[in-house]
């Protein structure tokens, strides 16, 4: 401890060195409104530029002394321009005026490149650290449950696994990406999201709908792509804590460092703690999994000639999270006395990004990752290793009219584990290793400023299946300047990748198999998004975002739970399977210091085979989200209240005894927060999260199938390894923790505090 001390001294000491004669400029920006978010500020002769955040601010680092003109600018708003001084004593205050234009100006990379909101082909939502902060997370994954159309789903009531989906698509279909590259593998939305310290996000973009054509696999349900800082606009020192009263600790401390004039550092440590053994619904498990996870992330970006990209970053995080019992402890792992799931992950992940020397916009992209899992289900161990390399070049060029990006990208997975995935015909072991070689090229046409027109293909050659064509086209029509309407299709498809937790943790209870020859899944799609921003007489502002989503899938890849309750079989669906619906995003800034954004997601996920329609499993019709935020400027508070709303949905049942409901409950988890300004450079907030105090085991008999014989000693099989009615198993089931839907914590109270050094 002491020499951690002394550690983390000599690091601030360090920063301090490096930190004195930089100057920062620092500000807000207000519309007659209120504060203006998404604006644009910049230095142009010094090539230095922010954008405000949610609260309107912006700060702009590492300025060198002298007179320059700043510019400010928001769709929406008329152009600003001031001469500053820097180094400036206090904040400037920028005030703008109002015009006729959309409210936004965004960069975001919804393809391949940076380009604004509003010109963007592709809808691309984009979300703020801001926003997440108006309901605290301890990761990235629990905070999307705030994010319409999103939803973290929860998969075993005992180790708490989970993941993301998107439109009512699972994870395998969910891509997540950081800085723009992909971590690709079935576990990204668990991992991926997990650990990275909030400190270091500037801004999540979120793309709902097939991506294929420049992702490839993994990309059918949509893209989630966590911006990190640039270290060089980063603060100096920030720090994150806060704690809940179950005792759930989370701390992310993020440090800048710069190395002379052209190398910024940006180091990140995230950890979380959660010890405390819970049993509210009295089955004798643990309700909350018990959790020690600590994750390092570091990012070097390097100035070079012409301003040209060249920037490193890399990532490790460890987990040891168990869940069983109340009176499961490490020596009873694996062991078939005292039931529990324990769960090692070491992941380690590097990402890069490099602007050749040359003239034109050429870029070298690389990630990779090594997932070890080490992990107990009971008695049944479940060993496993993946590696996964990615390497991409592509050319960004504009001539004339064609806006486009060419490119070429290979990815090698290795997995290896202890399942039938990796098993041969004779029962030994292979690891699976596949090759992806692919190129792509898209071709963005500009006919004038009304309308776009968005061309693409990938091809990709999987060393199993062979190969793969996906097209992309996509349309964009400029109404007016409020009133944006965007249309894209295409196809998409995805490889069977048993390695994701949320099946393999439930091989405690089933048995994972995999039906021989299975076909990579085709869809097509298509997405109609209309954008609506109005203006009242006041300068009110209301923004309405449409969208309406199809999908039809062939050879669909479908995890069957309800064909033999002891199994989990996986086989391509002989029909066709459809996703469809329609979602709606409100924001509202019509009364002053209140920011309200609703939204809805009307759903359709079903397969057909046979005639039949069946819903999809763990599948809600409709969900939605809401938050207010209210602002109390005299006293240096504000109020965010959040929540969301989702719809039944139908949950695996065992058999046709099974005396659990066939469907959940409409649910709803609800959340206020106060967070106090007043000092300087300091933030505290707290509140209490799920205020309805809402659990899903209300209602129901049990959530886990026989909690009392976790190993199903006293269960009686028939000779096709079904569970026989007996007396003390009067409707014939097994022990089983997946009839699960919502989270088992209750109403509790937060409370954290945020320090920022500039």
């Amino acid at each position: 401890m002491v020499k951690m001390k002394w550690f983390f001294l000599f690091i601030i000491l360090v920063l301090s060195e490096y930190s004195i004669g930089q100057n920062t400029l620092e500000g807000e920006v207000k519309g007659p409104g209120g504060v203006v978010e998404f604006a644009k500020v910049k230095i142009k002769a010094l090539k230095a530029f922010a954008i405000t955040d949610d609260d309107g601010r912006f700060e702009l680092q590492n300025l060198p002394k002298g007179d320059y003109e700043l510019e400010v600018f928001s769709y929406g708003f008329k152009v600003y321009t001031s001469m500053v001084s820097i180094p400036s004593r206090t904040p400037i205050q920028v005030s703008l005026k109002s015009e006729s234009q959309n409210l936004e100006e965004v960069v975001v990379s919804g393809t391949l490149k940076e380009v604004s909101k509003k010109e963007s082909t592709v809808n691309v939502e984009v979300f703020t650290p801001n926003f997440f902060k108006k309901n605290p997370t301890p990761n990235i994954y629990d905070a999307l449950q705030n994010v319409n159309g999103v939803r973290p789903q929860l998969n075993c009531n005992i180790c708490n696994t989970g993941d993301i989906h998107i439109n009512g698509l699972e994870g395998p279909y969910t891509m997540v990406l950081i800085d723009g590259m992909p971590i690709v593998s079935s576990l990204s939305t668990v991992y991926g999201l997990s650990g990275i310290p909030n400190s270091l996000v500037e801004r999540i973009e979120i793309v709902k709908g097939p991506a294929s054509t420049l992702y490839g696999s993994e990309a059918i349900g949509g893209v989630i792509n966590i911006i990190t800082k640039n270290p060089q606009n980063a603060p100096l020192l920030s720090a994150d804590v806060q704690t809940t009263s179950w005792f759930e600790t989370n701390a992310d401390v993020a440090l800048k460092l710069n190395l002379g004039k052209k190398i910024s550092v940006l180091t990140g440590i995230n950890y979380f703690n959660y010890d405390l053994k819970a049993d509210n619904n009295n089955d004798g498990f643990t309700d909350v999994t018990l959790q020690d996870r600590v994750s390092i992330f570091q990012k070097w970006n390097f100035k070079r000639k012409d301003y040209r990209l060249f920037s490193i970053a890399g990532r490790y995080l460890y987990e040891d999270r168990w869940g069983g019992e109340m009176d499961w402890t490490p020596a009873f792992r694996g062991g078939d006395s005292i039931y529990g799931e324990s769960i090692y992950t070491s992941r380690w992940e590097i990402i890069s990004k490099y602007q050749l020397p040359l003239k034109e916009k050429i870029y070298l992209s690389f990630s990779a990752n090594n997932h070890v899992q080490n992990s107990f289900y009971g008695t049944t161990s479940y060993q496993a290793n993946q590696f996964i390399g990615f390497g991409q070049l592509h050319w960004d060029k504009k001539i004339g009219k064609h806006d486009m990006i060419i490119g070429t990208a290979l990815r090698y997975t290795m997995l290896d584990d202890n399942t039938p995935a990796t098993l041969t015909a004779d029962s030994s072991n292979m690891p699976s290793k596949v090759w992806l070689p692919g190129a792509f090229i898209q071709d963005e046409i500009s006919f004038n400023k009304k309308h776009k027109l968005l061309l693409g293909v990938r091809y990709d050659f999987n060393s199993t299946h062979g190969s793969i064509v996906t097209p992309r086209l996509g349309y964009k029509w400029t109404i007016n300047v409020n009133n944006i309407l965007r249309l894209n299709t295409g196809t998409g498809y995805r490889v069977v990748n048993i390695f994701t937790e949320d099946h393999a943790a439930l091989t405690g209870a089933r048995d994972v198999v995999i039906d021989d020859d299975i076909s990579p899944e085709e869809s097509y799609n298509a997405n109609l998004n209309f954008t609506k921003n109005i203006f009242t007489k006041k300068n009110k502002f209301i923004r309405l975002d449409f969208t309406a989503f199809y999908t039809y899938f062939t050879n669909r890849i479908i995890a069957d739970y309800e064909q033999n309750p002891n199994e989990i079989r996986y086989a391509n669906l002989s029909s066709h399977a459809v996703s469809q619906g329609l979602s709606l995003n409100v924001n509202l800034n019509v009364i002053r210091n209140l920011k309200i954004r609703f939204g809805g997601t009307l759903m359709d996920i079903a397969t057909y085979e046979n005639g039949t329609k069946e819903q999809q499993i763990l599948t809600e019709n409709f969900n939605g989200t809401w938050s207010a935020s209210y602002e109390i400027p005299k006293i240096n508070l504000s109020i965010d209240y959040t929540g969301n709303v989702y719809s039944p949905m139908r949950l695996p049942l065992l058999n046709e005894l099974d005396p659990r409901s066939q469907y959940s409950p409409w649910w709803s988890i609800q959340n206020i927060q106060l967070t106090f300004k007043g000092f300087k450079n300091w933030e505290i907030y707290g509140g209490v999260k799920n205020l309805l105090n809402w659990t899903p085991n209300q209602g129901t008999p049990f959530l886990i199938a026989r909690s009392h014989d976790p190993f199903d000693k006293d269960v009686t099989f028939d000779a096709a390894g079904n569970a026989v009615p007996t007396a003390n198993n009067p409707y014939g089931l097994t022990f089983d923790p997946s009839y699960v839907y919502a989270p088992n914590q209750g109403i509790r109270g937060f409370l954290g505090v945020r320090f920022t050094m500039k």
